[in-house]
């Protein structure tokens, strides 16, 4: 499974944190391991200003194209941003915060993407 493989606005998500220099990007498909979404996207900033602004910057891309989420929150934190568009989950996260709560760990059964690095 690669990247390529996901629905365009995964795809399209993914392009964006890549575009604002994310870390560790890697997707996780949850269909048929959670009822609340498809897919979560996770990702870490190198600083909490860097995971903030990513998290708005992500915002402003997608709703360019009318994607929405249908909620946010970490935005003013800079720890962990949570952007939830119903079918796909952002997380993004300052690297102690991703360490932290480890969800590649809680959701160990679901196939995982490891999809870049970030520069």
């Amino acid at each position: 499974m690669t990247h390529d493989s996901f629905p365009a606005q995964v795809q399209r998500a993914v392009d964006a944190l890549d575009d604002y220099k994310a870390n560790d990007i890697s997707i996780l498909d949850v269909r048929g391991l959670s009822a609340a979404t498809d897919f979560f996207i996770i990702a870490s900033g190198s600083s909490d200003l860097h995971v903030r602004s990513m998290g708005g910057r992500i915002i402003e891309d997608l709703e360019k194209e009318e994607i929405s989420p249908h909620h946010a929150e970490g935005l003013i934190g800079g720890r962990w941003v949570l952007l939830d568009y119903v079918d796909f989950v952002i997380h993004i996260f300052h690297p102690l915060a991703r360490e932290h709560y480890g969800l590649e760990r809680l959701w160990s059964d679901a196939p995982l993407v490891e999809v870049g690095s970030g520069t």
